[in-house]
């Protein structure tokens, strides 16, 4: 098996604004391999945000390639990539895009419905991970009747459901406070421990330093790609 998860050559990813050309990436090279965490840093206007689509297959780039688990995704039409979005990549986001009708457990099993797996399996997994994730005693309660911090463990529930190779964390502490954040962090800590590839998009270098390698973008381009020498870590306690 390749060790590398995500291999990207050379991609480059431009946009028309009127009669101009944005150039937000400007040709980004670099190999993540399986169980890395990774943090991904920037200012507004580096490229994260570009990049982070490119790697989850919400965009495709202007040139280069791009292997997902040794499968050139690059130049994949939109049903395959949000095929490959739903099997391979879980998505975890700091707004929680949580839908406000459903429950804990029905949000929980909505990519499973997307995959094709009948009710019992759907419940039956659903369940599983929010038991991981601390939350079996709020699997009927709707968005607006949780915590911030007990909304983004449904949203990494619902990442983790369909045991996806990656999980691709946009600024996932980004809407919580800092006791919260710690919680939050040292849940992404035992998801990378059971065996997940985890991508941090984020701007607080606190929350970086829990990642084992530190990425950072400059102007569409990799400024710097280093192991990170003091990894900050939590000890993480299934409460409710």
């Amino acid at each position: 098996m390749n060790q590398e998860v995500i291999q990207l050559d050379s991609i480059t990813r431009f946009f028309k604004v009127g009669t101009e050309t944005v150039r937000a990436l400007r040709g980004i090279t670099l190999n993540i391999k399986r169980n890395e965490f990774v943090a991904l840093m920037g200012p507004s206007g580096s490229g994260k945000s570009t990049l982070m689509n490119l790697i989850g297959c919400l965009d495709t780039p202007t040139s280069g390639s791009y292997l997902l688990n040794d499968k050139d995704v690059s130049k994949l039409q939109d049903d395959d990539l949000a095929e490959i979005r739903n099997k391979e990549i879980g998505f975890v986001f700091q707004t929680f895009n949580l839908l406000p009708r459903l429950n804990a457990l029905e949000n929980v099993a909505l990519p499973m419905i997307y995959a094709g797996f009948a009710k019992n399996d759907r419940t039956q997994r659903a369940m599983e991970v929010l038991e991981q994730v601390s939350l079996t005693d709020r699997i009927k309660h709707k968005p607006n009747e949780l915590s911030g911090g007990q909304r983004q463990r449904v949203a990494i529930a619902r990442a983790m459901v369909n045991k996806p190779s990656i999980i691709l964390a946009d600024e996932p502490t980004g809407n919580l406070d800092s006791v919260t954040s710690i919680d939050i962090m040292g849940l992404i800590e035992e998801i990378h421990k059971a065996g997940n590839t985890i991508i941090l998009v984020t701007h607080e270098e606190d929350i970086a330093r829990h990642a084992h390698r530190i990425i950072r973008l400059s102007d569409g381009l990799v400024a710097s790609d280093e192991r990170n020498a003091n990894i900050r870590t939590i000890e993480y306690y299934h409460k409710n």
